[in-house]
């Protein structure tokens, strides 16, 4: 029986310094070099991700942009994606005009990715963000709104009080056309309101990989309330004892806090291995798509020309 373990970055495997405690990293590498299945489901991109997680050995495809994005973390290969319509992208800049909220917005332009925004209109919560992400180069500052909305867009980012976002969050929530979450920063006092198409989130991007990998179990961390549809799809659910009430009423069980290594010591205890290293597998196995990960991964073990 083959397992994948899914694992949140924020709160969940990173600590409170938004890095992976050296003990987690010794840990899950080690279980990774021996077969087990694991990956992380970001709401980060790909690019803020691989920071943070830097050191992690990771031999699967990751789910980032709260599963607008499958793809192979050493390449950035997307395997698979999802856009808003012009139609859905023009109703969202019509809302965020009217409520005059200026947001980040995450887009493909001529072919690369870009995060703009109106620097003219950079609250406090938006300052930080930028901070964090010196030399990142998808950032795309913009003088006025000209150009906001440009390129093929899939993410918008509300920061600010909860008190102006709540209306916007309750009007897209309840628009069967988009998934939106409001939620407040961690260890911060804004909030952030994000806007996806509907079939954004890390569960059906699970999905996708667990058919992807020819997986029969799911098994999954997390410590905030976009894990809650992650939760539902697993087997078997996880939270950290720093997480929402909310999650942990969802959890098949509570582990010891992001600072204190509880994912990696629950893997530790009981991870299954699948020695997909060592175990040749049987014909039509895997996808094309998978094979293409696995030999980007250096997993294939020399399966050469398996790819698309």
């Amino acid at each position: 029986m083959r397992t994948l373990y899914v694992t949140d970055l924020d709160g969940t495997l990173l600590n409170t310094k938004d890095r992976i405690n050296p003990e987690s990293l010794r840990i899950i590498n080690g279980l990774v070099e021996r077969g087990m299945l694991f990956t992380y489901a970001t709401a980060r991109s790909r690019e803020s991700a691989s920071v943070v997680a830097q050191g992690l050995t990771l031999t699967m495809p990751v789910i980032v942009y709260n599963g607008v994005f499958l793809l192979c973390p050493d390449t950035g290969e997307i395997l698979s994606s999802l856009y808003f319509t012009e139609e859905e992208a023009g109703f969202v800049r019509h809302i965020l005009n009217r409520a005059r909220i200026s947001p980040l917005v995450y887009s493909y332009i001529q072919g690369r990715e870009s995060v703009s925004w109106d620097t003219a209109r950079e609250n406090e919560g938006i300052k930080r963000y930028l901070s964090k992400r010196k030399g990142d180069r998808r950032l795309r500052p913009l003088r006025d709104a000209g150009g906001l909305y440009d390129g093929d867009v899939f993410y918008y980012t509300c920061i600010g009080e909860k008190e102006e976002l709540m209306p916007i969050y309750e009007l897209f929530s309840r628009d069967g056309r988009f998934r939106c979450t409001i939620q407040q920063e961690l260890y911060r006092p804004e909030y952030w309101c994000e806007i996806m198409p509907r079939k954004a989130t890390k569960a059906e991007a699970i999905k996708s990989l667990k058919a992807l990998w020819n997986c029969d179990r799911i098994v999954s961390f997390g410590d905030a309330i976009n894990d809650i549809p992650m939760f539902r799809l697993s087997d078997e659910c996880y939270a950290v004892e720093n997480a929402v009430p909310e999650l942990k009423e969802a959890a098949t069980g509570i582990i010891d806090s992001n600072d204190r290594d509880g994912v990696a010591k629950w893997l530790e205890r009981n991870a299954v291995l699948s020695w997909t290293r060592h175990v040749e597998q049987s014909a039509g196995a895997y996808s094309e798509e998978a094979c293409r990960c696995e030999e980007r991964s250096e997993v294939c073990n020399g399966r050469k020309g398996a790819g698309l």
